[in-house]
């Protein structure tokens, strides 16, 4: 999900494990925390487009970084509160463990990115500049006060905040490689859109009345359980939208007599009321919208999307269209735009409006060019819709018709 949200889990699960021994300390830990899954994303920088699609959401976001990592993290945290000398020894064996665990894990890929030492490089040296700033911090300051937590204390804080984040990531759509570097498979419960307000502000909210407690008030571990649990509630609650979403989507697919392989259905952006699925045919997808206010249970129309996989025909092994493919989970179609340029569109994203007349209109789309016979993909953010416009007509369509 969005980094508030992460970080606001972060947090909070950072305050159960050692509010009341370090304070606010463990609010900003466990933010930490659960920011660094999220630090694979400095793979950008040094890596294609193709590349960095691919390792989002992979190694950082597994049970295995999850059980590695809070070791290393919390044992040089513990070393950093301890005024050792060595400190920076110490950083630097952890940098070079964190660089073996990613390149590791980048290397075991089914389709390893291209430059995988300088992505190792750059998102362990990411992740270690959060305590690298709070020991210089510390250096400056001329009253240093040492938290009372132990090594194992440190351990638990960062296990319980990077491992719910990938947890709370597989529950999008954009999905989550649990498994690496064992299993390239990409989890997606697909029951929370990647933002949702009403998860993350009433949770946010006691966050932060937690942060203005004193450590030893009897009512800050009240307030922090109750945020847990009014977004735990909450989460829930999707889960339950979700499987009536698909009942509705099933009957409403027989009602059509659309003949169709599978389907997935997931909300869309900001809210868990308007949803949309897609189903797979033999040569077109069907899309539809469903929203929880609609007068009948039903799925009143499907937009038909012709599949036209047969535009990439003998390039299915070509570097980017494997990992699109696989991005995608098959949900694909190849579109010709005006000119001959083709275009990837990945439709489990579906359209912020209705419709899918024009190629800006599918939410995530990549443009293929052929260079020497293969296809290299790039992404592409262009928006010719109106964003007032196109926000308007989908809060009409949440309210139901």
């Amino acid at each position: 999900m969005d980094s508030l949200t992460q970080i606001t889990l972060g947090a909070a699960v950072g305050e159960a494990v050692l509010g009341r021994k370090v304070g606010n300390r463990a609010m900003l830990w466990g933010a930490i925390g659960g920011t660094i899954p999220d630090l694979d994303v400095f793979a950008n920088m040094v890596t294609d487009d193709m590349s960095a699609l691919a390792f989002h959401r992979a190694i950082t976001h597994s049970f295995a970084f999850a059980f590695i990592a809070p070791l290393l993290l919390g044992w040089l945290v513990h070393r950093l509160y301890d005024e050792r000398k060595t400190f920076w020894a110490d950083f630097l064996k952890i940098w070079l463990f964190l660089v073996l665990l990613i390149g590791v894990g980048a290397i075991f890929m089914p389709i390893p990115p291209l430059e995988v030492g300088q992505i190792a490089l750059a998102v362990s040296a990411a992740i270690l500049v959060f305590p690298a700033v709070v020991w210089i911090r510390r250096k400056l300051r001329k009253r240093k006060v040492k938290p009372d937590a132990t090594q194992r204390g440190w351990t638990l804080l960062f296990f319980w905040a990077i491992f719910t984040h990938p947890l709370l990531d597989a529950c999008t759509t954009y999905g989550t490689q649990l498994f690496q570097p064992f299993w390239d498979y990409r989890v997606a419960f697909n029951n929370i859109s990647v933002v949702d307000p009403l998860y993350t502000l009433p949770f946010l909210f006691f966050v932060i009345i937690v942060l203005t407690l004193n450590r030893q008030n009897r009512w800050r571990p009240v307030f922090n359980y109750i945020g847990i649990g009014v977004s735990s509630a909450y989460m829930l609650f999707t889960f339950y939208n979700k499987v009536q979403v698909d009942r509705v989507f099933e009957s409403s697919l027989r009602r059509d007599g659309i003949a169709y392989q599978r389907y997935m259905t997931s909300p869309t952006i900001f809210n868990n009321v308007l949803w949309q699925g897609v189903a797979e045919g033999d040569t077109a997808y069907y899309h539809g919208m469903y929203s929880l206010m609609d007068s009948k249970p039903e799925v009143l129309s499907f937009v038909v999307i012709p599949k036209n996989h047969h535009l990439i025909d003998g390039h299915e092994d070509d570097r980017s269209i494997r990992i699109l493919r696989w991005f995608s989970s098959g949900y694909y179609s190849i579109l010709e735009r005006p000119g001959g340029q083709l275009q990837f569109n990945d439709l489990r994203f579906g359209s912020l409006g209705e419709s899918f007349d024009r190629p800006e209109d599918f939410v995530f789309h990549f443009l293929l060019e052929e260079k020497d016979g293969v296809f290299i993909a790039r992404e592409s953010w262009e928006r010719e819709r109106d964003a007032e416009g196109a926000f308007g007509q989908l809060w009409e369509r949440i309210k139901g018709k």
